[in-house]
């Protein structure tokens, strides 16, 4: 009885799914003018950065390249793994960096804070230097009607909203793709951006190419909704049964 049930509530739902509700792209025409692959890394409070200063003179880039030291226990033995310093953003926008002391990163570009320190280092410091500069905790967060929740750490830095539900499993049946939500961070202030996965519109959207940090949020559809109120009031309704059968049995002993 329980599996007829089942599969008489899966047949419900996907009946209440229409071909035009699922289907990706289908809507609108991609205008080629607004289209563009440039992606754009700008730097916020709490990522986790490493950043290599590169020259000739091996020996005048040396203390701005940091060695960390990493314990870890192999075999039940320490063993020291040398690793690069990294630096955090602070709330302020701000790191702490070997000599140049306290720099602003919070809100530029990565050209922009590579041209900074090109212009701190050359030539008191370190003469036509190379900046390469990455960030080490780069993540994204897909929640909702996917079949894969979680969140993924990006090692690239360029993630688009497509690859990123890929990463999740794709939407189920139940996702709403009219109804996408990217939750940014810009400024300090939680911004909420709304995408249609059916309109070739997404290929111009400002959410297209995924910062660090964005949440996904997929909602599910209605029928999802009151499939999952209904089990849940089922079950309270069999536990206030259970009890008044329980108190009847004990109350006519």
């Amino acid at each position: 009885m329980k599996n007829l049930f089942l599969l008489v509530l899966l047949v419900f739902i996907i009946s209440c799914v229409s071909k035009k509700d699922i289907i990706y792209f289908q809507n609108d025409e991609i205008d080629q003018n607004k289209v563009s692959n440039d992606f754009v890394t700008i730097f916020k409070a709490d990522d986790l950065l490493q950043i290599t200063i590169s020259s000739e003179d091996l020996t005048a880039v040396q203390p701005f390249n940091l060695p960390v030291t990493n314990f870890m226990s192999i075999g039940g033995r320490g063993q020291g793994v040398m690793q690069q310093q990294l630096y955090l953003i602070d709330s302020e926008g701000y790191i702490d960096f070997p000599v140049l002391g306290r720099l602003h990163l919070g809100g530029k570009t990565r050209e922009k804070t590579i041209a900074m320190f090109k212009e701190k280092l050359d030539p008191d410091y370190v003469k036509n230097p190379t900046i390469n500069i990455f960030i080490a905790n780069f993540k994204i967060t897909v929640s909702g009607a996917v079949n894969k929740p979680g969140t993924y750490t990006i090692p690239n830095e360029r993630v688009t909203i497509i690859e990123a539900l890929g990463l999740a499993g794709d939407l189920r049946i139940s996702g709403l793709r009219k109804k996408i939500q990217v939750i940014r961070e810009e400024d300090g202030l939680k911004k909420i951006y709304n995408v249609d996965l059916r309109s070739k519109s997404l290929f111009t959207s400002p959410v297209y190419y995924l910062q660090q940090n964005d949440v996904i949020y997929v909602e599910p559809n209605y029928a999802s909704i009151q499939s999952a109120s209904q089990n849940s009031n089922t079950s309270l309704f069999i536990s206030i049964t259970s009890l008044l059968i329980t108190i009847v049995t004990l109350l006519t002993r």
